[in-house]
C-alpha cells in the first residue's frame, strides 16, 4: 500500500463528467456492475475519513511500527479502546442501505458484489451479502503468533477488566476519531494490553494497516468480480492508495465504464466515464 500519499489533505475535484441522469442510464444499460467503496460512504454514519472535505490530516500507525515496538502496541490499543466504543455505535446510512437493496433486487442491473476498503462493518450490517472486506474488519482480532481470530468486542471486555481506571469514551469529536477506530488520546503509557488467550502472543486488529499488503486471495477475487462486471461504481473513495486504485485502472484498461461518486479529487478522475462530486448518501439511492 502507498504510504507517501496516504494522509494527504483534501483536494477539490478538478474533473467533472456527466450527470446523475447519465449515471442512471449507464447502470440501466449494462448487465452488471461491481461497486468499490471507501471511507467517504461512512462519513454520514459518523465514521470519519482520512481525506474528505471535513477531515483533519492524520498519521495512522504503520504496520512495521506496530509489530516492531511494544510501546507502539500499547499506544495503539489504548487509543483503539476509546475509538472502538464509538465506531461500534455507527449505523448504516442511506448509501449502505441503497447498495444492499440493489444487491437483493439485482435492479437496475445485476450487482456482482461490493468491494469495500472500509473496516467498519456497515455494509454487512446493512444486509450486503456479496462482499469483499479488502482491508479486513475492525470487529475481529488476530494473534500474530498462532493466527487465531477472535472477537474485538470480547477483547474490549478484557481491556476494561485490566484497565478499570480508564473510562471508555462513548462520544468523540470527529477530529479525535479515525476510520479504523483509532482515537487520538494523550495518556496511554500505563495501559495494560491483553495477550492472546491461546498462546500469549501479540494481538492485532484483523485489519490491513498502512504499509501492510492486502491478502492475495481478496485481491484475486476482486479482480475476478471486475472481469465479470460490465461497469464499476466507485463510491466514497479518493483511490489514493493502490489497493483501490488498481480496480479502477483494471476496468478502464478493459474499456468498461467507470462511475465515480466522491467529494474531492480522486486518482482515477481522468478514467471516469461519469464523475460526480456529491454525497454517496444522496447519489446511491438515486441510482435505484
Amino acid at each position: 500500500m502507498s504510504v507517501a500519499r496516504a494522509t494527504r489533505g483534501w483536494e477539490p475535484t478538478q474533473i467533472l463528467r456527466g450527470s446523475l441522469d447519465q449515471a442512471r442510464r449507464l447502470v440501466r444499460d449494462v448487465s452488471s456492475v461491481v461497486v468499490l467503496t471507501g471511507a467517504g460512504i461512512s462519513t454520514d454514519s459518523g465514521v470519519p475519513d482520512y481525506r474528505g472535505p471535513g477531515s483533519l490530516r492524520a498519521t495512522p500507525m504503520l504496520y512495521e511500527e506496530f509489530v516492531s515496538d511494544v510501546a507502539n502496541q500499547r499506544r495503539y490499543w489504548a487509543r483503539s479502546y476509546q475509538g472502538f466504543a464509538r465506531v461500534q455505535q455507527a449505523q448504516p446510512n442511506a448509501g449502505h442501505l441503497a447498495l444492499s437493496r440493489w444487491e437483493h433486487r439485482d435492479s437496475p442491473c445485476q450487482m456482482v458484489g461490493v468491494i469495500t476498503q472500509n473496516v467498519d462493518g456497515l455494509h454487512r450490517a446493512a444486509g450486503t451479502r456479496r462482499l469483499i472486506n479488502l482491508h479486513g474488519r475492525i470487529a475481529d482480532v488476530v494473534c500474530l503468533g498462532c493466527a487465531e481470530v477472535t472477537s474485538r468486542a470480547e477483547l474490549q471486555t478484557r481491556m476494561a477488566r485490566l484497565n478499570p481506571d480508564v473510562v471508555s469514551a462513548t462520544r468523540l469529536e470527529h477530529a479525535e476519531l479515525r476510520p479504523d477506530g483509532d482515537a487520538m488520546i494523550d495518556e496511554w503509557s500505563d495501559f495494560v494490553v491483553p495477550d492472546c488467550s491461546s498462546c500469549a502472543g501479540v494481538l492485532k486488529p484483523d485489519v490491513v494497516f498502512f504499509g501492510e499488503p492486502v491478502p492475495a486471495d481478496r485481491v484475486a477475487t476482486a479482480y475476478e468480480w471486475c472481469d465479470r462486471a460490465d461497469a464499476l461504481v466507485v463510491a466514497g473513495s479518493s483511490l489514493t492508495v493502490m489497493s483501490g486504485l488498481r480496480f479502477a485502472r483494471r476496468m478502464a484498461k478493459l474499456d468498461k465504464p467507470v462511475i465515480i461518486v466522491n467529494q474531492g479529487a480522486t486518482r482515477a478522475d481522468e478514467l471516469a466515464t461519469v464523475r460526480l462530486d456529491a454525497s454517496t448518501s444522496q447519489v446511491l439511492p438515486a441510482l435505484l
